[in-house]
């Protein structure tokens, strides 16, 4: 048995995670209450163990911890369709929240509940056979979600440190912010993460906004309805864990596929067919539709253009009816386009999985039922245009010091916020050289470490 525990942080955390348990039930059958919704129906339990632990009675309970420092989403999911399904002692709040302060959230209010958590993920942990890894859902700006994650991050690399971490990340957007210090929080986690998590999948409400009013011709689609689309991302990532099929990947092959230098490993996803219902029976959907289309600049989980940076590597997830000749002729037909460009050291590219099971959504959600659907990760060096939009908004308010007295009352030290700025920087660098033609054994040696 191969598990993976989910972890739930922050707000923003908390109602991705619910809109993932949401799917994952429908997925495998099994009803808001925990019990298979058809019991008569044979069932892979194999297919059940790698997200859901079965108690003595029949019950199938997911392998995963809600956090927040505050009750109010933990209190949401208690009294939720699904309260019956998690373990309440799986459910973890604080009492005063982190007020999107990264430092309340890793220094002083995150400090009083770390141990519990800690108590509580030992816990899981131990009822599993043989752990994989970790999937940590978090936002980058929000307090708990930034300074939360790394305290947490900090200890899963002491405590499990062979086990991958892969984080799902919700980077604040190009235009729209749910709070002023968002570029501190985010700069913080992500400098304090570097090092703690193996891969990040990045995604921005922005994008996610403009895919769903797309498909809903509405103008504004819901959180609800976001959190939906990431967990059909989030699924099909992980339904080669979960199921059977000709061509699995499992945690560690992405990681292996995917990240070429260890600080360089926030890949980019897109998903297709992401349609509704009135617009499904007209359209096609063939293998090489499905492939260009997530190589369009409009399936991107995050605000940038791949046509101005170059791919490293990228990694197809089929699920459905899908035949491995029409994947061939479609991996041909993206290699001849001008726009999609890989490095000169990694001609190949191209890492697939194939999963006969189909993708399902959730009812009332407006998206349509298909036969066949791609997730795709690519790392690209088009990533660096949404580090440098942070960067620009992180700069003239530090320059001013504003808002930085309360990090400070809160036990941080001003040399943080420079330390991780650099950080920063460095970063973009390596993704930089790493998209020029003159990527020499200097550079590479740089990005080991």
């Amino acid at each position: 048995m191969r598990e993976v525990v989910s972890i739930h942080i922050g707000q923003a955390g908390c109602q991705i995670g619910n809109a993932c348990w949401e799917l994952y039930c429908l997925e495998h059958g099994i009803a808001p209450n925990g019990y298979l919704a058809n019991p008569a129906t044979p069932s892979d339990a194999s297919s059940f163990g790698t997200f859901f632990s079965e108690t003595g009675n029949g019950r199938y309970v997911p392998r995963s911890i809600f956090i927040d420092l505050e009750p109010s989403v933990i209190d949401e999911i208690k009294s939720g369709d699904y309260k019956d399904l998690f373990h309440p002692e799986q459910l973890i709040c604080g009492k005063e929240d982190a007020a999107n302060n990264y430092a309340r959230g890793h220094y002083t209010v995150g400090k009083q509940i770390i141990e519990t958590v800690m108590e509580r993920v030992n816990r899981v942990v131990e009822n599993c056979e043989g752990l994989q890894g970790f999937i940590i859902s978090h936002s980058f700006g929000g307090g708990t979600g930034s300074g939360f994650t790394s305290l947490l991050s900090d200890r899963f690399s002491s405590d499990f440190g062979k086990k991958t971490k892969l984080a799902l990340s919700i980077y604040p957007s190009p235009r729209i912010s749910t709070s002023v210090v968002e570029p501190y929080n985010s700069i913080l986690c992500i400098h304090s993460m570097l090092e703690h998590s193996e891969m990040a999948f990045v995604f921005d409400n922005e994008a996610s906004y403009e895919i769903m009013k797309r498909i809903h011709n509405k103008d504004q689609p819901t959180y609800l309805d976001l959190n939906r689309y990431t967990a059909q991302v989030m699924s099909s990532s992980t339904a080669s864990l979960r199921f059977p099929g000709s061509l699995n990947v499992d945690l560690n092959e992405f990681q292996t596929n995917l990240v070429p230098y260890p600080r360089v490993h926030y890949p980019v996803a897109s998903f297709n067919p992401v349609v509704s219902q009135s617009r499904a029976s007209h359209e096609q959907y063939s293998v090489t539709e499905l492939t260009s289309a997530c190589f369009e600049p409009s399936s991107l989980t995050i605000k940038c253009d791949p046509r101005l940076g170059k791919y490293m590597s990228c990694c197809l997830l089929y699920r459905g009816n899908v035949a491995p000749k029409d994947i061939t002729s479609a991996i041909s037909h993206i290699k001849t386009k001008r726009s999609i460009q890989f490095v000169d050291w990694c001609p190949t590219g191209f890492k697939v999985g194939i999963n006969a099971q189909p993708p399902m959504v959730v009812p009332g959600s407006g998206l349509a039922k298909v036969s066949r659907c791609l997730c795709a990760l690519s790392n690209t060096t088009a990533i660096v245009q949404a580090w440098q939009r942070l960067s620009m908004k992180f700069d003239p308010m530090f320059g001013k010091r504003a808002f930085v007295h309360w990090y400070v009352g809160e036990g941080m030290e001003e040399g943080e916020f420079s330390e991780a700025r650099e950080d920063m920087a460095a970063l973009e660098r390596d993704y930089e050289e790493l998209g020029s033609d003159l990527a020499d054994q200097t550079t590479t040696s740089n990005l080991d470490c």
